[in-house]
């Protein structure tokens, strides 16, 4: 019963959250568009003419937002473990990020271009066990760092959802070691009560020989 109310309490929450209601006016399609909206318009990650990889992408939010941002010049690279409708101008690869062989088609479709800007608002399917939960979304946002490292020009830039919570401080430190800044975004759109923030990594420095 009180799994029952909870689930409806979240329902009325969500049909009257101000950005879910302008999501479906404007188009978008999740309220996520407008945290990158938001982070973008701050600190100008995407330009006319980016290489974008998109990690963790469906239902296309964010995608949305950097093909219209980057133009026809540029390109959106999308991917996810679930299937997504079609977006103009992003192409799009169906498969589960932890798997290599996923990685690998999609290092192929880059055609060994260098990326400059991959953003990440994955999170795992959620269990209800915060410890569990937390260690999946930390070990998500560490395969997305080591292939940004992997792929990102060097200068480039870094957007990911992160928890606070185990694991974040030592996150936070990768990301510092393999870029020039890290900063922590957490946009209005961003439920306050939600413990989520976003890492954005400036400036990509060049891996060493050995990496």
């Amino acid at each position: 019963m009180k799994k029952h109310k909870t689930s409806k309490a979240w329902m009325h929450e969500h049909v009257t959250d101000p950005y879910v209601q302008r999501a479906k006016a404007e188009g978008w399609r999740s309220r996520a568009a407008f945290k990158l909206i938001e982070i973008d318009d701050k600190d100008r990650l995407l330009r006319p003419g980016m290489t974008v990889v998109d990690l963790g992408a469906a239902p296309g939010g964010w995608s949305q937002v950097a093909v219209e941002r980057v133009g026809g010049g540029g390109r959106v690279l999308a991917l996810d473990l679930l299937d997504m409708a079609p977006v103009a101008g992003v192409e799009f690869i169906q498969g589960d990020f932890r798997e290599d062989a996923v990685l690998a088609g999609l290092t192929l479709r880059l055609g060994g271009r260098p990326v400059d800007l991959v953003i990440c608002d994955m999170a795992p399917n959620i269990s209800g066990i915060a410890v569990t939960d937390q260690a999946r979304s930390m070990h998500l946002a560490e395969l997305a760092l080591e292939f940004a490292g992997q792929h990102l020009k060097p200068g480039g830039n870094f957007l990911v959802k992160t928890f606070q919570g185990e694991g974040f401080d030592a996150f936070r430190k990768a990301m510092a070691a393999a870029f020039d800044k890290v900063a922590v975004r957490k946009p209005k759109s961003s439920r306050d009560r939600s413990s989520e923030v976003y890492l954005l990594g400036l400036g990509c420095r060049p891996r060493s020989a050995e990496g």
